[in-house]
């Protein structure tokens, strides 16, 4: 019976664990539905998204541009895609040019400092053998140091000519304008694509004005290599040579467009006094330089090549041959000192370079106010403050400036210069 009543207890006990459990179950399966909505998301527009334009022709490409570069990069809409194209690749041929020249400039610098080193050690040993060969009494020792200054004097001589030939910080200074007019350029085309809207005439004068700075500033030495020793002295040109543009007919009209008559004849004093004054002033001391230039690079290699010629009779029974290798030993240093050392030929070619800054400041004005059409020109009020700046004047200044060159061809004063950068 006891078996029994436990047996029952336990089918009784299995079966009501059995109903809870079903309970459960159902109850989970017949639990509240959560309905889900489908994600809405917004659509993309791969055309707005990214926009790119890969032109491969030439070896050259421009680069792709997405929806945030569109906001802040080249606005060029409704512009020719070839045209872009076209200054894209301008710009990286100018940006090209621009490493360039810094590269050829910094081992053109090193070439100036390398070689002046170099001649001064070895005028300056041949100088002090050339002395200890004349206390030397004979025999070997005389003769030793005799053919070794001489050797010496004649290296430095070869490698002064060189040096005065191809004037190396003269070229580092004709790269470093180069790399800085290539910099101005590239600015120039990237505003174009900015804020303009570019045309075929745009893209021939971004190839014109590369072509003339590098015909300006040629990177090769042989066969291309600018005059270092002119006969007479030119402002340095590195923009291309068209023909300023000449008024035609009576009583052309010049106001609108930022232009008036005062305006015009503001301009007209400016050009006159960067004539008169700025101009000519720099070619002035670009002429002095010039001499000086010629003189001491004739006067090494001849002062070297003495020594040399007084160190080969050092010894004998004439004192004057140790004289004059030792004094032209020492001489020659002097004047490599202030010919290398000093920097002459850059110092010519800065001053030439700022003689040329001035000329095209001049020209630019003139074609300007030369336009019959004043839509033809650039905004008066623009290039005004270019003017102005260019100068590092203020607008106030440059106005005072024009009035004063005015009252001057009547009241005969002093003149002051144009520019106050330099």
């Amino acid at each position: 019976m006891a078996s029994l009543r436990v047996s029952g207890m336990v089918v009784s006990g299995s079966s009501s664990s059995r109903r809870s459990h079903t309970r459960l179950v159902t109850a989970a399966i017949n639990g509240p539905k959560i309905r889900f909505s489908p994600l809405s998301l917004p659509k993309l527009s791969t055309s707005d998204f990214i926009e790119e334009l890969s032109v491969r022709s030439g070896g050259y490409r421009v680069p792709i541009t997405t929806q945030m570069e569109k906001e802040s990069g080249p606005k060029t809409h409704g512009s020719d895609p070839v045209v872009v194209a076209e200054l894209y690749a301008i710009m990286e041929a100018v940006a090209d040019r621009i490493e360039m020249h810094k590269n050829i400039g910094e081992q053109r610098d090193n070439w100036n400092h390398l070689l002046l080193n170099s001649i001064h050690a070895m005028t300056l040993t041949a100088a002090t053998m050339c002395g200890l060969a004349a206390a030397s009494a004979s025999g070997e020792p005389l003769a030793g140091l005799k053919v070794s200054s001489t050797i010496l004097y004649l290296a430095a001589t070869g490698m002064l000519a060189i040096m005065n030939k191809i004037q190396p910080s003269q070229l580092a200074e004709e790269q470093r304008n180069a790399s800085r007019l290539f910099k101005q350029l590239h600015a120039q085309i990237q505003t174009l694509l900015s804020v303009g809207n570019p045309t075929v005439s745009d893209v021939n004068d971004a190839m014109e004005n590369v072509l003339a700075l590098d015909k300006a500033y040629p990177l090769p030495l042989l066969g291309a290599m600018l005059e270092k020793y002119p006969s007479s002295v030119e402002p340095a040109v590195w923009w291309p040579q068209q023909g300023l543009k000449q008024a035609r007919g009576i009583g052309k009209k010049v106001e609108g467009n930022g232009w008036d008559r005062e305006l015009e004849d503001e301009m007209r004093e400016i050009v006159g006094v960067l004539k008169r004054k700025d101009k000519a002033d720099y070619l002035r001391l670009s002429e002095k330089a010039l001499k000086l230039h010629k003189m001491l690079a004739f006067s090494g290699p001849l002062l070297t090549g003495l020594g040399a010629l007084g160190s080969a009779f050092a010894g004998t029974a004439n004192p004057w041959a140790v004289v004059l290798g030792v004094a032209g030993g020492a001489l020659a240093s002097i004047v490599n000192a202030m010919e290398h050392g000093g920097q002459v030929g850059m110092v010519f070619e800065m001053y030439r370079g700022n003689a040329g800054f001035f000329k095209l400041m001049e020209e630019t004005i003139e074609s300007n106010i030369n336009e019959t059409n004043v839509w033809g020109r650039e905004n008066g009020q623009v290039f005004e403050m270019k003017v102005a700046l260019q100068l590092g004047r203020s607008l106030s200044e440059l106005k005072h400036l024009a009035t004063s060159s005015s009252l001057r061809n009547i009241e005969e004063e002093e003149e002051e210069f144009g520019s106050k950068l330099f």
